[in-house]
Parts: C-alpha cells; structure tokens; sequence
C-alpha cells in the first residue's frame, strides 16, 4: 500500500479532487500555504494499493498543469516612490510524494 502526498494549486482542487473521485480514489484535502508567493496551496493525502499509484499520478498531473500568471511586483525608486509592474511567474503543477505504509487500520 501506498500514501501520496500531492500539494497543488487552491486553483486546482476542485477539479483534481472530482477527477479523483470519478477514478474511485478517496481524498483528505488539507489546506496550505506555500513559501513562494505565499500562494494558497491544497495538500491531497491519498491512500491506494500500488498499482494505483501511476493513475494517481497521471490524474493529478491533467488536473495540475502550470501556467503563466502576471503578479503585481514593484521596486522602489531613490525618491522612495514605488514603481509597479507585471512580473510573470509560473504557477500550478503539483509536487508529489509516494510513500510506503506499513500499516493501514480503520477504526
């Protein structure tokens, strides 16, 4: 048996998660909150055999792709005014853990 551990966009979650459950995955969602950007992020916990493991994986990476989004960014001046202009970044796509376990109990 095998625990992924999938962090996403906020952006992607909701599609994720249906395709997901459409494929017969159960899926704990947690909210968190990344370092770059301090972007809201979704971490999925999902549990599965291991030979479900490459759907998985497949289904998060359609439902997760990246993107280039325009962010306000701005530099201040030597007259301590603030210049603001787009920056591009890019967003979304998923980071993604696979881990063994031991044991599995439902109580």
């Amino acid at each position: 048996m095998k625990l992924i551990l999938a962090i996403i966009s906020d952006d992607d979650t909701k599609s994720c998660i249906t395709a997901l459950n459409k494929a017969s995955y159960h899926v704990t969602r947690l909210s968190t909150t990344g370092g770059f950007l301090s972007s809201g992020n979704t971490t999925l916990i999902i549990g599965c055999e291991d030979d479900e493991v490459d759907q998985a994986i497949s289904i998060i990476g359609k439902e997760s792709q990246r993107r280039t989004e325009a962010i306000p960014s701005s530099l201040s001046s030597e007259m301590n005014s603030f210049i603001s202009f787009p920056m591009q970044v890019e967003i979304g796509g998923a980071t993604i853990f696979v881990l063994n376990v031991d044991q599995f109990l439902k109580l």
